[in-house]
């Protein structure tokens, strides 16, 4: 995306639900108020242009649109604070923001000759949310070639990735099928299912799973400016069955959890000695006893930790590194481990202050925080006029994030972002393990 391009704004307004829906203040989970202050996160949808009569119409998305939020109506609210100094959701149906935009400068092609997120992507393409209490926008940009850029933002304290496509998903097909569209799984908007114990009860030996304490930092140029460089690396369908062979049969997450570790410590030349360790999220809706109901609307997902000496994962087997990947998930199929999480949150966020700056910057080089898109349900939206030639994250990911992606024929897609020399020694680790007949350095 150059930097003199431009998107001109043509139209900017609130959906608001098309029929009446509850006002209230809805109380948020413990999973909800560690994310209050992570803002949002931008993603863009792009489509191909298409003669099919109507492409992309506005009225019609609008219209579908409020009807959509009338079952997943704490979209159209704003965040806001209960009388007991609690952050909540005030779902007050004043609407999402909606913007229609256009591109005189660019077309489909241009997101495929360079795909990583941007500060200009982000710029041009994803909706600029004003005031911060909204809940959601939306962006619709019409490109010179007659194709669209749908672009998304969803404030981090209603929904995670799960919730967030089960209402795209809603939405597009009553933009989609009309009178004949049917909602396969109403949302449940209980979240007190994910109420802290009182008193909480935190087992100790647990709290290495999910505590960060971590010092951010910041990685800068000459000026001051920070420059963690991002690039897209595609892994083909037949190196995916591969490697996950290789691991052992191990799932595409643990297979490509292990090969991106591994590589990112050998390329930042880490001391073998050393503890790494490996940040990711794991879905516990159908892990707690009993399990959350279909269609928990909300956050759902916890932060955990797989920590390994430098060497072990070096050295060792990919498949024996894998393994403990998914020696951690299995760790969250205890109903008191997860219980104790919650409590913990619940617990993290009181000593912190719910409204507390979060630390922001680059991780520190021994850790990696894996984020995993891969079976998102976000690749086949289709609105009716057909489905996204590709989605991605918009806004530049910080040092040491790293976000697993579908890619055609099977493959995927890792998009990492490093300082920019340990990215180019990435990419020859990457390409030397991959290329090995035993996944072996």
């Amino acid at each position: 995306m150059g930097s003199g391009s431009a998107v001109r704004v043509v139209e900017s307004c609130l959906v608001a639900p098309s029929d009446e829906t509850p006002r209230r203040g809805l109380w948020l989970s413990p999973l909800d108020l560690v994310l209050v202050n992570r803002g949002y996160t931008p993603l863009v949808h792009v489509y191909g242009a298409s003669d099919v009569a109507g492409f992309f119409d506005v009225a019609r998305l609008k219209e579908s649109m409020a009807k959509a939020l009338v079952p997943f109506y704490p979209l159209a609210g704003r965040l806001g604070v209960g009388s007991d100094g609690r952050v909540e959701i005030d779902c007050n149906a004043e609407g999402a923001l909606f913007v229609v935009a256009r591109s005189d400068d660019h077309t489909v092609e241009d997101f495929f000759s360079d795909p990583s997120p941007s500060p200009e992507l982000t710029k041009l393409f994803a909706p600029r949310v004003q005031p911060p209490s909204i809940m959601l926008a939306i962006q619709v940009t019409f490109l010179r070639c007659g194709g669209v850029v749908f672009g998304t933002a969803v404030h981090h304290a209603v929904v995670d990735g799960s919730s967030m496509f089960h209402f795209t998903r809603t939405w597009a097909s009553y933009c989609r099928d009309g009178e004949a569209a049917v909602v396969e799984v109403p949302p449940c908007h209980d979240r007190a299912l994910l109420r802290a114990r009182s008193p909480p009860v935190i087992h100790p030996e647990t709290v290495p799973m999910f505590s960060s304490n971590l010092t951010m930092h910041d990685c800068v140029d000459r000026s001051g400016k920070s420059v963690p460089a991002t690039e897209v690396f595609t892994i083909s369908g037949d190196q995916l069955r591969a490697l996950k062979r290789h691991c052992g049969g191990a799932s595409t997450f643990c297979a490509v959890s292990a090969l991106v570790w591994r590589c990112v410590c050998v390329a930042r030349g880490l001391d073998s000695d050393a503890t790494t360790r490996l940040k990711f999220r794991v879905d516990i809706r159908r892990r707690l006893t009993p399990p959350l109901p279909d269609g928990y609307f909300g956050n759902g997902v916890v932060n955990v930790f797989a920590t390994a000496s430098v060497k072990d994962v070096v050295s060792g087997t990919l498949a024996s590194v894998a393994f403990r990947v998914k020696a951690t998930t299995e760790r969250l199929n205890d109903d008191e481990v997860l219980r104790s999480a919650v409590d913990y949150f619940e617990t993290t966020a009181a000593e912190k202050g719910m409204r507390a700056a979060e630390d922001r910057g680059n991780l520190p080089e021994t850790e990696v925080r894996m984020n995993s898109w891969f079976h998102m349900p976000m690749y086949d939206t289709d609105f009716g006029w057909g489905k996204p030639r590709m989605t991605t994250r918009a806004e530049a990911v910080r040092g040491g994030w790293v976000y697993l992606l579908a890619a055609g024929g099977g493959g995927a897609r890792v998009l990492l972002s490093l300082e920019a020399a340990t990215l180019s020694k990435f990419d020859v680790v990457l390409r030397r393990v991959l290329a090995s007949e035993h996944a072996r350095l």
